[in-house]
Parts: C-alpha cells; structure tokens; sequence
C-alpha cells in the first residue's frame, strides 16, 4: 500500500480560499447591520420586562396583567408573520426591513401613554404586529447569500445580537429608570420606551440607503466576488436535491409540524426567560433596578457566547441534531435546578444566578442551530413561507409561557412552579430532535 502523502489539488485550495475570503466580506456587510437591528427590536420587545419593576406600582396592574400584556405581543406576530415573508420575497428585503423597524420604534415609544390594561394590551399586540417578519425575514435574507455549511455561524453571529441586547439593555434600562425618573414630570419606565425607541426609527431610514437585497445587486462586491457567492449557493442548491418548493402544501407537511413543535418548546423556555429574568434575579434578594440590569446583563453575554460557539461548531462537524439536543438538555436541566434553589427557604444567591445563566445559555445556544433544519426540506417560495409559519405558531409560546407564569406568580407568590414546567417542555424539545428528525432521513446525518 502507498503511504505516499495525498495533497489537496492547488485549485481547490485556492478556490476554497477565495470563497472565505469573499464571505467574510459578506459577513462584514452585512451581520454587524443586521445585529444592530436585532439589537434595537430586542430591546424594544423585551424593556418591558424591566419598566415592570416601577409600572405596575405606578399603573397598578397585577402580576396576571403583566404577564398578559407581555405574552399578547406573540399573537400579533403569529397573525401577520407569513403575510410579512411573503411580501419581502416580493419587494425585497430592504423596503421590507424599513417598513417593520420603524413601524415598532414608534408603537415602542407610544407605550409611554398607556394608563389602563386595555391600551396597554393593544400597544403590545401592535408591537408583535409590526416587528412580525423580521426575524424570519432576515433568515430566509441570509440564505440568499450564504450556502447552507455558512449558514449556522452566520445565523449564530445574528441571533447572538438579542445576548448583546440583554448586556446592554440591563445596564442601560436600569440607568434610564433610576437617572431620568421625575424628569419633565414623567416616570423612569416612560423615558425607557421613549429613548429605546427613538433609535429604531432612525435605523429603519439608515436601511433603505444600506441594505442590498440579492448577491447580483450588491455594487460593494467585484463582479469575481459576485461570481463566487453565486456559484457557491448554485452548487449548495444542486447538492441539497430536490426540496419541497410550494408553500401551500405546507400545512400537511408533517416535517414542517415537527419542526413548529420542537421550535414551540424551546421558545417556552427562551421566552420565560426573556420576560421573567430580572423578576427572578429581583425574587433572590437583588432588587435594585441598576444591579439586575448588571446581571442580566452579564447572563445574556454569557448566551451570546454560546450561541456563536455552537454554531460554529455546529458547522465545521457538519452536525446539527446533538447540537441542537445537548443545548435544549442543558437549559431544561439548568432551569429545573433553578426552580429547586427557589423552591428552597435560603437560597444562595450567586448560586441561583449561576443557575439561571446556565439556563440562559444553553437555550439561546440551541436557537441558532435550529435554523439548519427548515432549508434541509424547503426551497424557494416554500422556505419563505415555511420559515416564517414555523416561527410565528412556534412563537405563540411567547404568548402562553410569560402569561402563565403571571397566573402561578399571582397565585402562589412564586415562579417555580412554572420554571418546573416550562424545563420539563424543553427537554421535550431536545427529545424530539433526537428521536424525530433521525426518522425524517436527513441526508447529512443532522
């Protein structure tokens, strides 16, 4: 037998590295824009989890009204999420971006006024309404660029924006709150809406100027460049085979209703987290609004990590199902380890935060690498469609999950009961990648 060393043909080193070279190009135009943005609809979507600390005193609303308002923002965007992906793969992404930025920085700053629980379900059910498509727009955006063995780590890059927003936006709302409250006779929470909101406006004018729609239209790449990207997805589109393209046979595919309940899951944590972190950093003996906004902040960098880590990995292994499962299973464990410190009658602190950081990380880790699995079995106008169903029935977990975490908190003056439950949902999540998606015969063994 030959032990004669096999090199790489030159050509095929050189071309892969022209590739790189070019995606990073790519990757820097676009994911910072992208993030910013992720960013600004995060922190809008998600500062009324800390205005709770000084609204419902100031409103009088309970626990069970919160957890409405914050939950009612998902059936906003169930209702007009399809309808928003639709339209972008008609006019674009840019018109599409532009439109849904600047329509939520305004309904963001509108909360300002809200006096009664009625004005403030409507706002929030307005603020799911016009952020609905964004999400899903940008990944059905990216897969326009990247080939599908890019796409994790640019999906990670993206969706590590919302960790981003929770290290800023802790901070940030605690500052607002405690330095601007009595200022020209408003309170602290007012002043969050209006200056978190004031920036996506302005970003939602900036993207109509920035923002390319397809690889052929970008004047900031080479005609090579353009060449390299375009080649690159033609030959990803060749080997992923043939993938269901019309999007009405969506709602019998059984692959696509896999995918929702799996997605469904691990949002009910994801989303319990969001709204309920700085009520449960506030529930361990940490009750001023600047030291919560610190360690949520902290927990989110930790979440951001992760998600870029696995990724990342995710991608060079080529793998997607463990990555997925192992993430889901160390949120669930973590959050059932959460609820057991609360349940205790001295619970440590730092011990408790540790739990719930873990929570935090393992269950944003899983986000982005769940995002492989829809273009694995959908193509063209179905994958615009498909995506944008999955995420808007699976984001009525949002809804449900903050909402019933209200209803145990006002019945029983603690949130374990509910951190119990919605653990045991997500490793269901994991559960059902694991055994599920081994049966739908994925070709590449994710």
């Amino acid at each position: 037998m030959s032990l004669v060393k096999q090199e790489m043909p030159a050509f095929i080193s050189d071309a892969d590295s022209a590739e790189a070279s070019v995606y990073r190009k790519v990757s820097w135009r676009l994911l910072p824009f992208l993030g910013v943005l992720w960013v600004l609809a995060w922190l809008d979507r998600v500062n009324i989890g800390f205005a709770k600390l000084q609204m419902l005193d100031t409103l009088h609303f309970s626990e069970a009204v919160y957890g409405l308002g914050a939950g009612i923002f998902f059936v906003g965007y169930f209702l007009f999420e399809v309808p928003s992906n639709m339209l972008l793969q008609k006019i674009g992404a840019k018109k599409t971006i532009m439109r849904i930025t600047i329509c939520w920085g305004v309904i963001c700053m509108l909360q300002t006024h809200v006096s009664t629980p009625t004005q403030f379900y409507v706002l929030r059910f307005l603020l799911g309404a016009f952020e609905a498509g964004f999400y899903p727009g940008v990944i059905l955006y990216l897969t326009y660029w990247y080939p599908s063995q890019r796409r994790a780590r640019a999906f990670g890059t993206f969706m590590s924006a919302s960790a981003i927003a929770g290290v800023l936006g802790g901070p940030l709302a605690g500052w607002i709150m405690t330095s601007m409250s009595g200022t020209h006779g408003m309170y602290g929470w007012q002043w969050l809406f209006i200056l978190e909101g004031i920036p996506s406006v302005l970003a939602g004018i900036f993207a109509w100027f920035y923002m390319t729609d397809k690889p052929e239209q970008a004047n900031w790449l080479s005609a090579d460049e353009k060449r390299v990207v375009l080649d690159a997805l033609q030959r990803d589109n060749a080997a992923m085979g043939e993938r269901g393209h019309d999007w009405r046979s969506l709602f019998t595919n059984r692959k696509v209703w896999l995918l929702i309940a799996i997605f469904f899951c691990l949002l009910c944590a994801n989303s319990t987290l969001t709204f309920w972190i700085p009520t449960v950093i506030k529930d361990v003996g940490i009750g001023a609004p600047m030291a919560v906004g610190w360690i949520a902040a902290v927990a989110y960098l930790c979440g951001a990590l992760g998600m870029i880590i696995n990724g990342a990995h995710s991608d060079r292994s080529n793998e997607v199902r463990w990555h997925f499962s192992g993430a889901a299973i160390v949120g669930g464990v973590s959050m059932a380890a959460l609820a057991v410190l609360m349940g205790l009658n001295a619970v440590s602190p730092v011990i408790a935060l540790l739990a719930m950081t873990a929570s935090l990380v393992g269950t944003m880790s899983a986000i982005p690498v769940f995002w492989q699995l829809p273009n694995r079995y959908l193509a063209g106008s179905a994958a615009a469609v498909g995506v944008a169903l999955i995420n808007s029935v699976s984001n009525l977990a949002g809804f449900g999950a903050p909402y019933m975490m209200g209803l145990i908190k006002n019945a029983t003056g603690k949130v374990t009961t509910g951190l119990y439950l919605v653990a045991v949902i997500e490793i269901v999540a994991a559960v059902l990648v694991i055994v599920g998606i081994r049966k739908l015969g994925n070709k590449e063994g994710a």
